[in-house]
């Protein structure tokens, strides 16, 4: 017996894989192909077909990017998980509810995912799921009675957006196996990057109908530098549709923070904290290094929630869903770099891609907040799961892991093979790339530190993504412009994962990061090669235009 989480009719040819995908950064809404070049879909065509995965992973984009291909007609004829998914549902039930395209969204027990997994076709209706001789019965999700206070079925019987919000959100939980709402202290909204038109529609067609945000909201990085992207040459039509998307969130209430790391601010959550953020390196790092509890909400419902100040209480709010089901033993190469902490998100994220690891063997091991912040940048790229616990670095590691948590051993070979994969890009290079999350003040003024008096070498770029704050910060101890007069630019609002010719260097072909994220997502966002390492090998690169080879503490 399957769940019809989101009942309906499709057919198609059989698309499977064993590991999850990220529709944003994986996938080009307007052609329906995959683009993220260490999947093993790569290249292969969602459009039409019945795509089978056992969990999405990866941003909380994906729900507005799977919003685009049904607007322009590219989406899955159908999406089937063997375990929980919010992201591509939620984007599946908003193209069926606001825009009339229905989009079945199946849940299979493991058997039965892997029997239709291995047919080429499958015809879906609203009571079984057909493929060769397999005839599986399908049964609506559960009805469960949901406690609703005074407060929430008054907005679930408004007229006007809020009791939409709220529809939105009750059906959420239902999916989510939740009883009852809780009620958040803020939000951060993902949703006011410019991946698609999607994203524009939703919130100005939001916006227009009288939408307001009752609870304190921070914006996540946006797709234009909005005070400075005509005077950039970004093209009209696209600065133009990016600036109203963020435009749309500013006027129901939202604060135009613009930033991927709002765990940087002045507002950033206390441990115990009942939050609801979308951005997934954000939620990691919120639920992993502060100890605040958000589920990874998908683009939308970031909204929704904010409109009501409500969420469903279900996954990481509950304390017994924090607890790790998987424990990492790792050695750490003698002399490792700042390199390691971002290799060591992905390794996790490889290892534990659809549960909450415990990684134990780093205690020992120094690590910053900007350290932390790319682990759980790292993380997130491989991941589903919302948190990662850190024995020695996060507060909630002492947590016993959940009963039949497995245990894995890793060391160097490990991280040899991560550095490999990372860096695919030839020797050759044209720019260096950093803030994928966004550079906190404490890393840019590292990197002045590495430069010395140096500049980069002709023909090499070097470009910073980074917050206002940030901006306002290193503009006050006068390291923004000490960091501009040896030619690194610096730019606030947008990050890589949304960065656009011409404010990418149209002439790189290659680049480095010493972001694990970027460097995962790089190829497929900028169609450039890419190389990955340490802070230092990103300076090294800068001033020779020559990626540096494996490191030292890699060496056997």
């Amino acid at each position: 017996m399957g769940t019809s989480v989101l009942p309906g009719r499709a057919s198609g040819a059989v698309l499977s894989a064993s590991e999850g995908l990220s529709f944003w950064g994986g996938v080009d809404p307007t052609t329906g192909l995959v683009i993220d070049a260490h999947h093993p879909w790569h290249g292969e065509s969602l459009a039409g077909r019945i795509v089978m995965m056992p969990t999405s992973r990866g941003s909380c984009t994906g729900s507005g990017v799977l919003l685009d291909m049904a607007l322009n007609g590219k989406a899955p004829a159908a999406l089937i998980f063997s375990g929980a998914e919010d992201i591509l549902t939620l984007g599946a039930m908003l193209a069926d509810r606001l825009f009339g395209h229905p989009l079945p969204v199946l849940r299979l027990s493991p058997e039965d995912f892997a029997a239709v997994a291995a047919q080429p076709e499958a015809t879906i209706t609203e009571t079984s799921l057909d493929a060769g001789s397999l005839s599986i019965p399908l049964a609506p999700l559960p009805v469960a009675d949901l406690a609703l206070t005074d407060a929430d079925q008054a907005m679930r019987d408004d007229p006007g957006p809020v009791g939409l919000a709220m529809e939105i959100i009750l059906a959420m939980a239902a999916i989510q196996g939740a009883r009852d709402l809780i009620d958040v202290s803020q939000v951060h909204i993902d949703g006011c990057i410019y991946a698609s038109d999607a994203n524009r529609v939703f919130a100005e067609k939001m916006a227009d109908m009288g939408a307001r945000l009752l609870v304190p909201t921070t914006m996540n990085a946006i797709s234009v530098d909005r005070e400075n992207w005509q005077a950039q040459g970004v093209p009209p039509k696209f600065g133009n549709p990016a600036s109203r998307l963020a435009d749309a969130y500013t006027r129901m209430g939202a604060r135009p923070t613009f930033t991927c790391a709002p765990y940087l601010l002045d507002t950033a959550p206390t441990q115990g904290e009942d939050i609801a953020w979308a951005e997934s390196n954000a939620v990691i790092f919120a639920n992993t290094v502060l100890g605040a509890r958000t589920v990874k909400h998908p683009d939308f419902l970031d909204l929704m929630i904010g409109m009501t100040g409500r969420a469903p209480r279900s996954g990481v709010y509950l304390d017994d869903n924090r607890r790790a089901a998987r424990v990492i033993r790792v050695t750490p190469p003698a002399g490792a770099d700042d390199a390691f902490w971002p290799m060591m998100g992905y390794l996790a994220g490889q290892l534990a891609p659809d549960r909450i690891p415990l990684i134990l063997g780093l205690e020992n091991l120094p690590a910053s907040r900007d350290d932390l912040k790319a682990l759980c940048g790292a993380f997130g790229t491989t991941s589903a799961a919302p948190m990662l616990h850190v024995a020695g670095h996060t507060p909630e590691a002492a947590m016993p892991p959940a009963p039949g948590a497995d245990d894995i051993t890793v060391g160097r070979d490990d991280f040899t093979r991560i550095w490999s994969e990372l860096n695919q890009g030839p020797d050759d290079l044209q720019l260096v790339a950093l803030g994928s999350p966004h550079f906190s003040a404490e890393e840019s003024r590292a990197l002045l530190r590495e430069l010395g008096q140096r500049r980069p070498a002709p023909g090499v770029h070097v470009v910073i993504t980074t917050s206002r704050q940030a901006v306002h910060d290193l503009c006050t101890d006068g390291a923004h412009q000490a960091l501009t007069d040896l030619g690194i630019r610096i730019v606030q609002d947008i990050c890589w994962c949304s960065i656009t010719e011409p404010v990418f260097p149209p002439e790189a072909k290659t680049l480095i990061t010493n972001s694990g994220k970027y460097a995962h997502y790089g190829p497929g966002l900028s169609g450039r090669a890419v190389r990955f390492g340490s802070l230092r090998d990103c300076v090294t690169a800068a001033l020779t235009g020559k990626a540096p080879g494996l490191p030292a503490w890699l060496k056997g």
